[in-house]
């Protein structure tokens, strides 16, 4: 196989490792150079085909460093030596680290781009570190410190990106994505009892008539969402004809596995990834759920679809990489479970928690509101007493303007005329003038002439001798 195409697989490779676990898709790389192809005629395929050379959009991983791991990715693909290594690696040299040394043996333009990338995600991390700080009005942040809680990254050096940044990157990377199945798991089940919870203490509100209709409309509507048609066991062969027959439009009586392999591995990488397997049970969930109605849950829906996933990977993805290869599906074809599969129960036909868990989560949510009432009660004190503080000081401020006012008055009672701020006079004492201004009464005295008074010249002075 030409460099060309070995390239081309192993990008396609890279652009969708983000959604399955990193360490194990390095080696799956590998894998995909030995892809069989399958020519099949996608024209008579429902549904609009994709485009030669179009990108598809990888979904997003829900790590909170996604964008991070993404860049990553792209930045080391397009190292020639660390593609090579890549293909001839195995997943012991990529879990134990070996791998990630040959990070010194890249391009110098590579080293400076991933540098470059981490020194961006320290600073994105430190913003966040910030801005959670700054809204608990701490100060003296010690960003070092804080930083060692994020594990996909070497915090004690942040400006350079080494082989220990990579080895944890795709470490971390592993173990969050083994954990999102089950936290999305929990943060169901608290939902499910959030729901109930709720729904006992509206009850709880309602006269005794009020509460005997709803229990009768709750019940009601559970038998409505339980009234649908027969849900095929996912990835059986029923299953599996149907999303042929429905979705993509061929004869049932031509079911072939190898065709519908190809047909639904969408980015032609060779394998069967999570959104591509989950996006087959689409048919089989729209029997059970319906937007439009009442009494069916879309959050239920999307819960159902990862059961749905989890279960066909168990059964057929043998080495547990979260890919299913093209030989690992059609393995599982020839198994008893895909031709007599057991019935699958849904959600509506399980308990999805005791009434000792919901005891517990309604302990825990009352924990939490009586936290939440003790803050609310503090702050009420504290919004109080700034407005006891606040009214003081508007009293005091009252009662200073009103000595000033006293003072004031008391000298102008005493011919005194009021001072500034600054103790400067508001305007002259009698007698006194600004420059500039002109007398208010005839020179050579201080007070006004009476009336029909002539004031006689002043006499002249400049050539008068005095003789003794």
């Amino acid at each position: 196989m030409d460099f060309r195409k070995s390239g081309e697989l192993l990008k396609m490779k890279w652009q969708s490792v983000l959604p399955q676990q990193c360490i194990l898709l390095m080696t799956c790389l590998l894998m995909a150079l030995e892809a069989v192809p399958i020519d099949i005629d996608k024209t008579k395929v429902k549904g609009e085909a994709h485009a030669e050379g179009e990108k598809i959009e990888n979904p997003d991983t829900g790590l909170y460093y996604d964008e991070y791991l993404r860049q990553v990715i792209d930045v080391l693909e397009t190292d020639k030596h660390f593609r090579e290594k890549l293909q001839t690696a195995d997943i012991e040299e990529i879990k134990s680290g070996k791998l990630s040394r040959e990070l010194d043996l890249v391009s110098h333009h590579v080293r400076t781009r991933l540098d470059e990338l981490k020194r961006q995600e320290v600073a994105r991390l430190r913003m966040l570190i910030k801005a959670k700080m700054d809204s608990v009005q701490d100060t003296g942040l010690d960003h070092q410190a804080l930083l060692k809680q994020f594990e996909h990254l070497n915090h004690q050096n942040p400006d350079t990106f080494e082989p220990k940044d990579l080895d944890m990157l795709i470490k971390a990377a592993t173990s969050d994505l083994e954990n999102y199945d089950k936290t999305r798991h929990e943060e169901f089940k608290k939902y499910e009892m959030m729901k109930e919870h709720e729904r006992r203490e509206y009850l709880k509100t309602l006269d005794e008539e009020k509460r005997q209709r709803e229990e009768s409309k709750f019940e009601e509507m559970k038998k409505k969402h339980g009234d649908h048609p027969k849900v095929h066991h996912p990835g059986s062969k029923d299953q599996l004809k149907e999303v042929w027959e429905e979705a993509d439009g061929l004869d049932p009586n031509e079911f072939d596995p190898k065709t519908f392999f190809k047909l639904h591995d969408v980015n032609n990488d060779g394998f069967l990834d999570e959104q591509e397997l989950e996006a087959l049970f689409t048919k089989e969930l729209e029997k059970v759920y319906d937007p439009k109605n009442e009494e069916d849950d879309m959050v239920e829906m999307e819960e159902e679809r990862l059961r749905m996933r989890e279960h066909v990977m168990n059964e057929v993805d043998v080495n547990k990489d979260r890919l299913v290869t093209l030989e690992e599906f059609l393995r599982a074809t020839e198994k008893k479970e895909f031709l007599e599969p057991d019935s699958w129960e849904t959600l509506d036909q399980q308990q999805l928690f005791t009434e000792e868990e919901l005891k517990e989560f309604e302990s825990h949510i009352s924990q939490q509101e009586d936290e939440l009432r003790k803050k609310a009660e503090d702050l009420q004190k504290q919004k109080e007493e700034l407005q006891r503080q606040h009214d003081q000081l508007q009293a005091q401020k009252q009662e200073l303007q009103q000595v000033v006012k006293q003072m004031e008055q008391k000298k102008l009672q005493q011919g005194n005329p009021p001072a500034g701020p600054a103790g400067e006079l508001k305007f002259p004492p009698p007698g006194e003038h600004k420059v500039g201004d002109a007398p208010s009464h005839p020179a050579g005295g201080d007070q006004p002439l009476p009336p029909g008074h002539v004031q006689e010249p002043a006499a002249r002075t400049d050539h008068v001798q005095v003789h003794p």
